[in-house]
């Protein structure tokens, strides 16, 4: 092993550590080994895979989900399914796609690489952000639970349109609570993602490493902030309609009830003026990947920073102007309707920069066509497929024809898997070596994007056609004298080959992480802070912090080594001076909270109030015992010789 490792980071490798250390290892209190030490983690990398494991696991149930789906609609007339089931299936497919695989994945980035890209040992709060992730587990389990109890499923759609989420709605069994769970599950991990973004906002904002200009920032990171931003402004909105949705099923209000006075239409509203910025909390992440890969393997710096970065901006903030675009067909007027088609079409052009951007980087540059630029360029077409069709919505006279068909299901699945989906395992191949310091094949990893490339237009290409022949969206069977009977067999055959796809692209990873060929530390000769410490990153991050003198700072290190050398050798020494290396200690109480939160949910959603109550005090409980826990810690004391030593304190 390598001498230079400091104790801390022998933890997790014990069979390497030299006897003299092993006892030191097994008495630390603040790194229990094994699944305490996973329960109580505070640290920013250990939380940033359990977000990417947990996302990629709900990938592969939504997958399932999808090619059920597929299934049913293969052949006229099919009882594959019942009307019910399907009704499940799309709810779920849709749901769990969003809300329990691409956006916590894009938060299993923000936590592994940007503190790492900003020269920072941990996120501000090291503590919430532990609690954000068990909070979204305790989220994910309350909307799956429905495949595990009588109740059954939620069925109304990912969008939950009123009033198919009032009582007079619910399925035929008994005391169904599948909508509540479905109300219970969005409201947690919406608790989630709010303490998260507020978090790296934050983060960024006040751990830079010095000289590091907002100007000098990496995409990606600005990316995640422009996406924190976006998660605290929208979230409130469908936290109030999901309020309101409880309110009116279990405690007599007529919010969305027609019968007590309610609109249906408030929910539309309420809904989309968080949905259409969540579409930019799925999109921005997977620009800010793209936009690291490309200049790395086009061997030159990203064409247009400034720009990019603004367009970015430009986007998070028309978001929130566009959302009625989803509601052309519900008789807003033509005053509304002419104002969110301009505020769509203009929409588009920050989004178009951006491409210009990226084929500026790619122009003259010497490419490397290695696998995570695959996925790269297979992100830029296929977002520009869904982006052209996208546009085509905002003509109000083509969107009334196309609403609720499969045409609108095309556009927005080539915006949100060859867009996110591509760019965020293009993401994974490109950091796989520095978070496990193995690289995949390329051949296996080529092999699978081609067949998840060919799979996923096989799939979805067809179905703009069968969308504009007027076949409409959520319908479990149709006819056979329709018309649609031999483009929906290609397109589940299709689904079957992109499944294959998938597969192979999870396998190909499992085994390059236990037999991998082993990489040394910027395989790619990659151009941010986060390539320039060792693979996998010590448990303090760097033994020093950075300065950064320019805008692709590992890049300028490394053009620039002799005098960068001097300043981190003065530099270790001014560390020292300040009492070295401060690191957060595990922590219970996160787990703890979280756990009430999913105890009282689950309560609540059976209509047990007193069990709600309960709950509410173990959060209670674990909140005021985290609050008088003190920040703890211990500091770490890098030597010249590469070796630490590590004071506990209290």
């Amino acid at each position: 092993m390598d001498q230079s490792l400091t104790k801390n980071e022998f933890i997790g490798h014990e069979e390497h550590a030299p006897a003299a250390k092993r006892s030191w290892l097994f008495t630390r209190p603040d790194h229990k080994t094994g699944l305490i030490n996973w329960l109580t983690t505070v640290d920013h990398k250990r939380i940033g895979l359990l977000y990417g494991i947990s996302a990629l696991f709900f990938f592969l149930v939504g997958g399932a989900e999808a090619l059920m789906i597929r299934l049913q609609l293969a052949v006229p007339n099919n009882d594959f399914m019942s009307a019910q089931t399907y009704n499940e299936m799309f709810t779920m497919h849709a749901t769990t796609m969003i809300f329990l695989a691409v956006m916590p994945l894009s938060a299993a980035f923000f936590n592994y690489i940007m503190p790492l890209q900003i020269g920072a040992r941990d996120v501000a709060f090291p503590r919430l952000n532990g609690f954000a992730y068990w909070l979204f587990l305790a989220g994910a389990i309350i909307l799956n639970l429905g495949f595990f109890v009588k109740s059954g499923l939620p069925d109304m759609g990912w969008f939950g349109y009123a009033p198919l989420t009032s009582n007079a709605f619910s399925s035929e069994f008994a005391g169904d609570m599948s909508t509540d769970m479905w109300v219970m599950g969005i409201q947690v991990l919406g608790v989630s993602s709010i303490i998260g973004s507020l978090n790296f906002i934050v983060t960024i904002i006040n751990m830079r490493a010095p000289g590091l200009t907002m100007m000098r920032l990496p995409v990606f990171t600005w990316m995640t902030l422009f996406t924190a931003f976006l998660i605290i402004l929208s979230f409130p909105a469908i936290t109030i309609a999901l309020v309101e949705v409880m309110m009116d099923r279990n405690f007599g209000t007529s919010f969305f009830e027609v019968s007590g006075g309610g609109l249906p239409i408030l929910w539309q509203h309420l809904f989309w003026v968080f949905g259409h910025p969540e579409v930019y909390i799925l999109i921005l992440p997977a620009m800010g990947i793209i936009s690291e890969i490309l200049p790395t393997f086009s061997r030159k710096p990203l064409f247009g920073y400034p720009i990019v970065v603004f367009s970015g901006a430009v986007i998070g903030l028309l978001g929130f102007g566009v959302w009625s675009h989803h509601m052309f067909t519900t008789g807003m007027g033509t005053v509304a309707t002419a104002a969110f088609t301009l505020a769509t079409m203009a929409i588009a052009v920050p989004t178009g920069v951006k491409i210009f951007n990226w084929i500026g980087t790619l122009w003259n540059g010497h490419l490397s066509m290695r696998t995570p630029m695959m996925f790269a360029l297979g992100f830029v077409w296929m977002f520009m497929m869904g982006g052209f069709s996208g546009i085509m919505h905002a003509a109000a006279p083509a969107d009334a024809q196309q609403q609720d068909s499969y045409f609108v299901v095309a556009h927005f699945h080539y915006v949100l898997i060859g867009g996110s989906i591509f760019a965020l395992l293009a993401g994974i191949h490109y950091w796989f070596p520095l978070i496990f310091g193995r690289v995949v094949s390329e051949f296996w990893g080529k092999l699978s994007f081609w067949v998840i490339f060919a799979g996923f237009n096989i799939t979805f290409f067809p179905l703009h056609f069968v969308g504009l022949n007027g076949m409409p969206r959520r319908t479990f069977t149709y006819d056979g004298n329709m018309g649609w009977n031999s483009i929906n067999m290609i397109a589940t055959i299709g689904a079957f080959i992109l499944g294959i796809g998938i597969a192979v692209y999870f396998v190909v990873m499992v085994y390059t992480y236990f037999k991998g060929e082993k990489v040394k530390r910027d395989p790619w000769d990659a151009r941010t802070l986060e390539w320039s410490i060792p693979n996998p990153p010590p448990h303090h991050n760097f033994d020093v912090t950075p300065k950064v003198h320019a805008r692709d700072a590992f890049w300028y290190e490394k053009h620039h080594q002799k005098e960068i050398e001097a300043e981190k050798a003065k530099q270790a020494g001014d560390d020292e001076a300040h009492g070295g290396i401060h690191m957060p200690s595990n922590s219970w109480f996160p787990v703890i909270t979280a756990s009430g939160m999913l105890i009282g949910s689950l309560f609540f959603c059976n209509h047990n109030f007193i069990g709600a109550i309960g709950g509410i005090v173990i959060v209670f409980f674990g909140a005021w015992m985290w609050s008088v826990e003190g920040p703890g810690g211990y500091h770490l004391h890098i030597t010249k010789e590469g070796s630490d030593d590590a004071d506990a304190q209290h």
